[in-house]
């Protein structure tokens, strides 16, 4: 499925509803991830009903277990294109056999991609059709080209805050989760600080968005109602920076809390869809 304008072009595949292309016809560049596989095969996933996992890769509800593989079911299965125009895509999952052998809830998960201009709207609508609470986690996962263009380094990107936070740094060891405040304004994108946090995750975040700023332009993330914010980058030097919007995140530490009383996790009502976006915005330099 494809939506375009003279500035931008997008192709949404229906494997996990993802951004397969997003492609800056002016500069005739790239500015997602392709998914290679010498380094991680993912591209932009979203993370539902887990962002990561429990801390022993199950979990119980009403007696019986369940597991899932890493964040969750989106991203392993093929959504449904339900509505495609001039300038909107939107992709959908019905609950199945196969969701629910891993995830015991009827549901419905709709992604809707709006081109305007510069800016990608991504939306989400997720609803519980289920007689009980729905317990879930939800988090996004796209990967951005670092570099763009050929005469770049990902050295010569940084992120940028419009806001100086002091903010509180998430720090998963091998066996609990430490936390340190923190003072961001401005980070130059390197493997090395990635490598040594595993992800680099903050919490209390003030500002509505972050730039990933390059020589040539500016990918403007929202993070804007999201508790935390991941950055992650593949093994091996991989060429791409993943900027991860999260409403929570998966077990840190060994616990024996349900799995509805997980932290962060959103119980969701009967009958009640629950709503979140975010926004790409390509700006030049």
């Amino acid at each position: 499925m494809i939506i375009e304008n003279e500035k931008f072009k997008l192709e949404v595949i229906e494997a996990g509803g993802e951004i397969q292309s997003f492609y800056d016809k002016e500069k005739k560049a790239e500015i997602m991830w392709q998914g290679n596989p010498d380094y991680w095969t993912g591209k932009n996933p979203t993370l539902f009903p887990m962002v990561g996992n429990t801390w022993t890769k199950d979990y119980e509800w009403h007696g019986k277990k369940y597991a899932m593989k890493n964040h969750g079911l989106i991203r392993y299965a093929a959504l449904q294109c339900i509505e495609h125009n001039d300038h909107s895509i939107t992709m959908e999952l019905k609950a199945n056999e196969e969701t629910k052998a891993q995830y015991p809830f009827d549901f419905t998960y709709q992604i809707q991609y709006i081109l305007k201009e510069n800016r990608l709207d991504i939306v989400y609508n997720i609803t519980n059709h289920s007689s009980e609470p729905m317990p879930f986690i939800f988090g996004l996962h796209p990967g951005f080209n670092v570099p763009v263009f050929a005469d770049e380094t990902m050295e010569d990107y940084q992120i940028v805050w419009p806001c100086r936070e002091n903010a509180v740094q998430v720090i998963k060891t091998e066996n609990e989760m430490i936390e340190k405040e923190v003072d961001l304004k401005q980070w130059t994108v390197n493997h090395k600080d990635i490598y040594e946090a595993g992800t680099l995750i903050y919490r209390n975040l003030k500002s509505p968005y972050v730039d990933l700023v390059g020589k040539h332009q500016i990918i403007r993330v929202s993070i804007a109602g999201y508790k935390y914010l991941a950055l992650w980058s593949a093994a091996n030097n991989a060429p791409f920076l993943c900027i991860e919007p999260w409403y929570g995140h998966g077990d840190f530490e060994a616990n024996d809390l349900s799995f509805d009383k997980r932290l962060d996790t959103i119980n969701l009502s009967p009958e009640k869809t629950f709503t979140t976006s975010y926004y790409i915005e390509i700006l030049d330099r």
